[in-house]
């Protein structure tokens, strides 16, 4: 009987994930502020780099990268900042990051209040920063599971650069990869950014 590769993948992925899922969780309160100071820094020196009129990002969630003061920074210099907001069909919509109003979408997820647009919204942005699990140094991304990133990313026709946001020990040297999964072109972390080679 041939050995069942997919199910492999799949359990060598939700074993990673449970890792690192658990290494966020335990993570001291004064690690998770120098972190999110080195973020921040390194997210604006990023976008400054690239000079978009319109991006989109994440809210992240109590153990994720904390990406707030980049959303607000980058509002502040009057650059459009979309935020995703899950659907029950696995797609993403979008809503407009206009203050630190907040709530919850179909699956838990931190959300702007404001009015929620379609898929199609995302397409006309400069710059893409999405969560991750972790990243490889080919610049394969693991995402939590879902597929939501995937999908989106998968469905451009016209991809802006993408950067995924992880801690430092995230960016690992490879990842298990099955074949939805979409790579991306950097990784920012509280140390700096990568950028790979296509």
């Amino acid at each position: 009987m041939a050995p069942d590769r997919d199910g492999d993948m799949i359990a060598a992925k939700r074993a990673l994930r449970a890792e690192l899922r658990e290494r966020r969780r335990i993570r001291p309160q004064h690690e998770r502020s120098l972190a999110t100071e080195g973020l921040t820094r390194n997210l604006i020196a990023l976008t400054s780099a690239l000079g978009p009129r319109e991006l989109s990002c994440y809210l992240a969630t109590g153990d994720e990268p904390e990406t707030r003061p980049f959303v607000a920074w980058a509002a502040e210099q009057g650059i459009r900042v979309l935020l995703p907001v899950s659907r029950d069909d696995g797609l993403l919509d979008w809503a407009l990051y206009d203050s630190a109003d907040e709530g919850l979408d179909v699956i838990g997820m931190p959300v702007p209040t404001t009015e929620v647009l379609g898929p199609i919204a995302i397409n006309d942005v400069g710059l893409i920063i999405v969560p991750a699990a972790a990243v490889d140094r080919t610049g394969m991304r693991m995402g939590w599971g879902r597929g939501y990133f995937d999908k989106t990313l998968g469905s451009m026709d016209r991809r802006p650069p993408v950067f995924a946001v992880v801690f430092d020990h995230e960016v690992v040297d490879e990842l298990p990869r099955e074949r939805h999964d979409q790579g991306v072109d950097g990784v920012v972390t509280p140390s700096g950014i990568t950028r790979f080679t296509a």
